[in-house]
């Protein structure tokens, strides 16, 4: 479904040029969930960044279920990531002046042809899978931190995306509210084979995904 072929990724730091991505090469199946591991500067959140279309290779090819992504402009990466890409931050990122459940309509209030009935029936079923139906109404700051990571795993999942996307889902948590997000995306891999590729630093997490890819100076080493 995923299949990143020879990227390289180059930033100039003034007239030194520096690979934060050297040549990676790595395919990712329907269903899979995926650990990506590294020392900071390995370049996890690069490669994570260019998966999610955020950012374009320097050189190499991305293809995202069978289209060549990597060469398309601002424009045509803004709709893949809007329809076929759910992102969930380590800081969560929900609005502060939004409900959970305004929050979670966020991505497809974009797609137009979606009439409001379906659109407010998804947000209730993404809310729902994730255990926060009872929720709907409360602000960010009402939501502790485990509720609002629940609030931004469902607006990954109510495009119905391809892949989710999880940068360090755990990292702004204390561990039984870690637990239990990790429990939630082991859920949705095993029960509604949602495909998910994760950033990690903690081993732990890494040990409950199918496969861990360990990057080193932007090359896979493992």
């Amino acid at each position: 479904m995923i299949e990143l072929k020879d990227i390289i990724k180059t930033y100039s730091m003034g007239t030194v040029k520096v690979n934060a991505l050297d040549g990676v090469s790595l395919k990712v199946e329907k269903g899979e969930y995926l650990a990506i591991m590294g020392h900071s500067g390995s370049g996890k959140s690069t490669l994570l960044n260019i998966i999610g279309c955020l950012d374009n290779p320097t050189s190499g090819t991305y293809s995202l279920d069978g289209e060549e992504v990597s060469k398309l402009d601002d424009d045509n990466l803004a709709k893949i990531r809007n329809s076929r890409i759910g992102f969930v931050f380590q800081t969560y990122n929900l609005l502060p002046r939004y409900t959970a459940f305004k929050n979670v309509e966020l991505p497809i209030l974009y797609h137009g042809k979606i009439a409001v009935k379906e659109r407010h029936q998804r947000v209730l079923n993404a809310l729902n899978i994730v255990g926060l139906s009872h929720r709907i109404h409360h602000w960010p700051n009402q939501l502790s931190g485990g509720e609002s990571q629940r609030v931004s795993i469902a607006r990954a999942l109510v495009t119905n995306p391809t892949v989710v996307l999880a940068d360090e889902p755990t990292g702004n948590l204390d561990s039984k509210s870690g637990d239990e997000i990790i429990a939630l995306f082991d859920r949705l891999n095993r029960e509604l084979n949602v495909t998910i590729v994760l950033v990690t630093h903690n081993e732990g997490v890494a040990e409950h995904t199918h496969r861990t890819i360990r990057l080193k100076d932007g090359k896979v080493v493992a």
